[in-house]
């Protein structure tokens, strides 16, 4: 846009040019078109000098802005220059931190293996004299020796709850090796085989019909910690001599008669009743209950099971309920169903009695599943990397991957637990940590006064015994029974 400084100064170059012509003609007696071509030559110059001056000024002033780029241009530089010189700096020092933290990281990671190799040395010496003291004491213990183990079995289930870990084998009373469990295991499956299906099916009438169905607890450990997390329930039926037979031995004939669904029910009840009195002492502990599939396929039991679960549904996050892997695999639509049910209510479930590695985490999470308890020595067994789609040592990882936790049960020596923590297998379960033990409200007497035969009283879900104290049944059992009440029954009065 032209200045009004410029049409100004034009107007005046014409008014110049053109007075100078009509001087030159009025005065001098010039004619006419002579002064105009003089007014004309003028005004040229007058335009050519305005030219000329406004370009050597705007050359000045460009100059002096040129000037002033520069200078900023040189100062930018100088501050880019500066910014580099400390970025280098600052490289230089984090490269040398690095190289610091690097050594430091090498010896510390130097220091923990041969802390490692230290700790799998001091492990294959225990491990070594378990095995030598298991040599040298093929005698079964004296009767005295083995006494005192059941005479206050909640107290040893209350150690459990308050001590953090629990120890390794003592070195007083004899070790339990793999063995001597089998020789004692036989001691109440040939008692089961002195009865026909049809006494025991009347036995285990009774026992419902009385309330002699027991629960067992037998805890599972963090590893390597070995802290107490979660406990399991164990059902124990008592017959009319206060005689122990366990699970494995009425399960199957319960099912086939229909008596299933009961036990469940009274074993869900007793199971809420002991989470309940054990969340008094610690919040985070949980109880595992197993769950029969028939009772999951059965409407009438099932809809008793969940409407006592309903009413109890603030226990879910501690209540896990256990299914057989075989239940999983034959899931029909009301099982599907059932299970949906009871995991929308928040209720996690467990997998249990696993046979072989064959397991798909994802459709087990989207049920509800969160634990899966495998055998150890399925775990440690070299054929299953070649039989599984999956090696055993990758087994927990990728289990945690979709939130499933990885238990291994049936430990029953301190090598395993070697191995299994190479396999980075969180929990763990067996009777190298503690076998199952009754639950008694103050230390009454769970028979009715007469304390039961220590190898009954604490066998496992596989119904193994100690064999130390599987050497004083027969002192224990002449015991007189004296008129108290049940050890449950009182614990629900309690409760």
């Amino acid at each position: 846009m032209i200045r009004i400084s410029t049409i100004f100064i034009a107007i005046c170059m014409v008014l110049v040019a053109a007075s100078l012509g009509l001087v030159l003609y009025s005065v001098a007696g010039i004619s006419g078109t002579e002064s105009a071509i003089v007014a004309l030559t003028a005004l040229t110059f007058l335009i050519l000098y305005n030219a000329v001056s406004m370009r050597l000024r705007d050359r000045s002033d460009v100059g002096g802005q040129i000037a002033d780029l520069s200078r900023g241009t040189a100062d930018l530089a100088r501050q880019v220059a500066e910014f580099g010189r400390r970025l280098a700096a600052t490289e230089g020092r984090i490269a040398s931190a690095n190289s610091t933290n690097s050594d430091r990281i090498q010896s510390v990671v130097g220091e923990i293996n041969e802390l490692g190799g230290l700790v799998r040395q001091l492990a294959t010496t225990v491990s070594a004299h378990e095995d030598l003291l298991a040599g040298a004491a093929p005698t079964p213990a004296p009767a005295p020796v083995a006494r005192p183990e059941p005479e206050a079995p909640l107290d040893l289930i209350a150690a459990f709850e308050e001590r953090p870990a629990a120890p390794p084998p003592r070195p007083a009373p004899p070790p339990r090796p793999a063995p001597a469990i089998q020789t004692q295991a036989a001691v109440p499956v040939q008692a089961a085989n002195g009865r026909n299906q049809t006494q025991l099916l009347t036995t285990l009438r009774n026992a419902i019909d009385e309330n002699r169905i027991d629960i067992f607890l037998q805890p599972m450990v963090t590893l390597p910690q070995r802290k107490v997390r979660f406990y399991e329930a164990v059902t124990r039926l008592r017959d009319e001599h206060d005689q122990l037979i366990a699970a494995e031995e009425f399960i199957s004939i319960a099912e086939a008669s229909g008596l299933i669904g009961r036990i469940d029910n009274m074993v869900m009840l007793r199971c809420v009743q002991v989470l309940r009195r054990l969340m008094v002492r610690n919040k985070d502990v949980g109880v595992f209950c197993n769950v029969a599939a028939s009772t999951l396929g059965n409407s009438t039991s099932f809809a008793q099971c969940l409407d006592f679960l309903e009413a109890n549904r603030a226990l879910a996050p501690s209540l896990v309920l256990e299914f057989k892997q075989s239940t999983f695999r034959n899931l029909g639509p009301a099982e599907t169903e059932n299970l949906a049910a009871l995991a929308q209510r928040g209720f996690r479930f467990s997998i249990d009695h696993v046979t072989d590695l064959r397991i798909e985490p994802r459709e087990l999470a989207d049920r509800g599943v969160r634990f899966i308890k495998v055998p150890a020595s399925l775990l440690l067994d070299p054929r299953q990397a070649s039989t599984s789609d999956i090696h055993p040592s990758d087994l927990s990882d990728l289990l945690g991957r979709f939130g499933i936790d990885l238990i291994a049960e049936r430990i029953e020596g301190e090598r395993a637990v070697v191995d299994l923590l190479d396999f980075d297998v969180r929990f763990g379960q067996g009777f190298l940590f503690a076998p199952p033990r009754p639950l008694r409200p103050e230390g009454a007497s769970a028979t009715g006064g007469a304390s039961p035969n220590p190898a009954q009283e604490i066998q496992g879900s596989n119904g193994s015994a100690s064999p130390s104290q599987g050497a004083t049944s027969g002192a224990t059992s002449s015991a007189p029974p004296a008129p108290r009440i049940t050890g449950n029954a009182a614990l629900a009065r309690r409760i």
